[in-house]
């Protein structure tokens, strides 16, 4: 019984943090738009052809 109160523990453990994580992450890219990999896919980068990124050309 105490192996399965530790694993139920655990498990809600880490998706508490895995939640945790996620959040931080977003308000993270929320005030550092300009960075890396927090940017929509594909503005800003070299798939952003025929005009359809809304981000301003660099």
């Amino acid at each position: 019984m105490g192996i399965y109160l530790t694993t139920i523990a655990i498990i809600f453990t880490v998706m508490l943090a895995g939640i945790a994580v996620d959040r931080l992450y977003r308000a993270f890219a929320a005030k550092n738009p300009k960075l890396g990999p927090f940017r929509k896919p594909g503005c800003g980068s070299c798939s952003c052809h025929d005009g359809s990124c809304d981000a301003p050309p660099r």
